[in-house]
């Protein structure tokens, strides 16, 4: 336990750990009805999702910090030390970030491909038929 402490404080695991932090304030403050989750929505196809900006974020912040936590803890146990250590641990932060990019990337791709298609989101969130222009026509 006390490795995986130290490299949640460490660097530079400590760069996404401060951010995970944000992210489980922000959905403190979305429990609360403090803040509307849809605050900071940005249109989500242009950063590769097709959902909300603000889950994508949360998933490739919470994934990112798991991956490089594990890896920080590996790369602990191999007995590095100095600029090795140093240069590793930053390949292994910019790989951590990348993957989980790609896995939420292929995640909200894989969700989006089976949400039916007509169907837009309603007040309540929830999928609901667009009305047919044939028949609401007069």
């Amino acid at each position: 336990m006390d490795e995986f402490v130290a490299a949640a404080v460490g660097f530079p695991t400590l760069v996404l750990s401060a951010a995970v932090t944000a992210v489980i304030g922000f959905w403190v403050l979305v429990l609360c009805r403090a803040v509307a989750p849809d605050a900071f929505e940005a249109d989500g196809a242009a950063l590769g999702f097709g959902g909300s900006v603000a889950v994508a974020a949360s998933v490739v912040i919470a994934v990112g910090w798991v991956l490089d936590l594990v890896g920080m803890v590996l790369l602990g146990r191999a007995g590095l030390t100095g600029a090795w250590f140093l240069l590793l641990s930053l390949a292994l932060l910019l790989c951590a970030l990348s993957l989980s990019w790609l896995l939420t990337k292929r995640l909200f791709d894989r969700r989006r491909r089976t949400r039916p298609t007509g169907m837009r989101r309603g007040a309540a969130d929830s999928a609901v038929p667009e009305p047919d222009s044939a028949r609401t026509a007069v």
